[in-house]
């Protein structure tokens, strides 16, 4: 169960990674358009898709809209970035509430023990791959 529940909460980490990682490619991609559609002329003809359909407008009218959803990109970043951040902070409290260590991971330092078993009692350690 608190494996289960540790790699839930990784799985959870990777998932608002891998939104944040899409989301920069987005913005990257909008601020590209947007450098490309201010050297050209307002009147033009330009395509932008909208829900799915291809729709024909003027860089004037594109432009602002670009802008915009380039604003609410970043803002949502933002947030998915603080989103991340807290649930780094809770997998890092759980992992030290359950003594979790991960393969490969040296054992932390600490006092010595006592026994050839490695301790008096006490809870053991969960290793996880």
């Amino acid at each position: 169960q608190v494996v289960s529940r540790f790699n839930r909460l990784r799985q959870d980490q990777r998932g608002l990674a891998s939104k944040a990682a899409e989301l920069e490619l987005e913005l990257n991609e909008h601020s590209l358009v947007i450098e490309t559609l201010r050297e050209v002329d307002p009147t033009r003809k330009c395509f932008r898709m909208v829900g799915g359909v291809l729709v024909e407008r003027t860089v004037k009218e594109v432009l602002p809209a670009l802008e915009s959803n380039k604003e609410q990109i970043s803002k949502l970043i933002e947030a998915l970035a603080q989103q991340l951040q807290a649930k780094g902070r809770e997998l890092n409290e759980f992992r030290e509430r359950h003594n979790i260590r991960l393969v490969g991971e040296e054992e932390p330092k600490g006092p010595p023990r006592d026994g050839p078993e490695g301790g008096k009692g006490g809870s053991a350690g969960v290793l996880v791959s």
